[in-house]
């Protein structure tokens, strides 16, 4: 894309996770004068220890009427991948009976062909973009396997999967067990314990915090500018625009403003009256060193659906993530969650059981009650302000995408 021969102006984004670098690099293309500000460093939060995996085809969102039959064992199990800590915050109750209403066939379909448009628009920018700034994140794109426990779950995959294809979805199968090791050797000890699978062989991977560091360098060379370590605590508005930021040192003035912010995102919309329907959906991750031997661990990228745990190979390491804790804004790292991930990575690869150094990570995922991003132009808003937030599980997948649409919104007039 050719840049304009005129700067058309000066962008603040707040956030610097994949959301917010992938938004800033897309504005810098187009020859915007840009600045980033975050508190912490690039890929810091949601960003820096995520699944890996560039979920194109597999974008099912969380509020699902299936939900509601896997309620009760999902928040009375000991186990659980799924744990919710009620807090004296309206936010969280509102939050959550959204979700609960969203948990509809007819929400579902919807969001399900939302997200299937924006993932492959996605895809397709960031294959431009790692092939423009010669990447080095460990992608692959070596497929997908999204195992099942029982033939109820088998067969409701298989019903999504023809509901992803009419919507023109990328090509999948629904496998036997046979078959899913067939795909993936290193199942052999798991296989016969599934009903069966559905193998995605266009679905990739990659370090995402790897692609955040790269961003950064590249855009910091370019001359973007970036404020790190500045907390934004609010905004300076004049009539029914923004014209500055306020952070911890100082206010920092633009023309335009992208709020992405992650989980941070609700409350700095508060500050301007805004409702920002973004909770924090705490993960945790670990990452493995891969033994030299062939077939100790996958090379596919797999998703074990009844336990909620998602692996992605990362050239010599394996990363392995999952669990959705609504808990507010804790981010410690609890022993007993990084242990559950563990042991579950040794009961499906027993080759990987003995494993020490687990690389033991959390992070807080800004999520929507419907699974659809906050993406442009909001109601009531600041007319120069945008929102590019909420993407939930699926920001690494749709980054590229989101920051697409972002752009087409800033260069249109307001």
């Amino acid at each position: 894309m050719n840049r304009s021969p005129q700067s058309p102006g000066h962008a603040l984004v707040v956030g610097a996770g994949i959301i917010g670098l992938t938004t800033a690099w897309r504005l810098q293309r187009d020859g915007w004068r840009v600045t980033v500000v975050d508190r912490q460093h690039p890929g810091a939060g949601a960003s820096g220890g995520n699944g890996a995996q560039l979920s194109y085809s597999y974008v099912q969102p969380l509020a699902d009427p299936s939900i509601w039959r896997q309620l009760p064992k999902l928040l009375l199990a000991a186990d659980s991948p799924l744990k919710f800590r009620l807090q004296a915050d309206p936010h969280q109750w509102a939050w959550g009976l959204r979700f609960l209403a969203a948990c509809r066939g007819s929400v579902s379909r919807d969001t399900t062909a939302r997200l299937l448009a924006l993932a492959a628009a996605s895809r397709l920018a960031f294959d431009d973009l790692r092939e423009a700034e010669q990447l080095d994140c460990d992608f692959s794109s070596t497929g997908k396997l999204v195992l099942y426990p029982d033939a109820a779950s088998f067969d409701a995959a298989r019903r999504q999967l023809d509901l992803q294809r009419a919507l023109g979805g990328q090509p999948q199968t629904a496998l036997t067990p046979a078959q899913c090791q067939d795909v993936e050797p290193a199942l052999a000890h798991y296989a016969p314990r599934i009903a069966g699978g559905v193998h995605t062989p266009s679905e990739c991977a990659a370090d995402c915090l790897k692609v955040c560091l790269a961003l950064y360098q590249r855009l910091a060379d370019r001359g973007v500018r970036f404020e790190l370590g500045r907390t934004v605590t609010g905004w300076v508005r004049e009539g029914t625009r923004i014209i500055a930021v306020r952070t911890d040192a100082g206010d920092l003035q633009a023309d335009q403003f992208v709020l992405a912010a992650g989980t941070a995102s609700a409350g700095l919309g508060r500050a301007l009256g805004l409702g920002v329907p973004v909770y924090p959906l705490k993960g945790y991750s670990i990452t493995l060193p891969v033994p030299e031997a062939p077939g100790q661990a996958p090379q596919v990228s797999v998703t074990d659906i009844a336990r909620k745990v998602v692996f992605a190979r990362l050239g010599a390491r394996l990363r392995v993530a999952g669990m959705a804790e609504l808990v507010g804004d804790d981010t410690r790292v609890l022993p007993e969650r990084i242990a559950s991930l563990a042991a579950t990575t040794g009961d499906v690869f027993p080759q990987l059981a003995q494993a020490s150094d687990l690389g033991a990570w959390s992070g807080l995922r800004p999520a929507t009650p419907t699974g659809w991003p906050l993406i442009g132009r909001a109601a009531g808003a600041p007319a120069n302000l945008l929102l590019n937030t909420g993407h939930g599980a699926l920001g690494f997948t749709l980054a590229m995408g989101s920051a697409e649409r972002v752009a087409q919104a800033l260069n249109s007039p307001d």
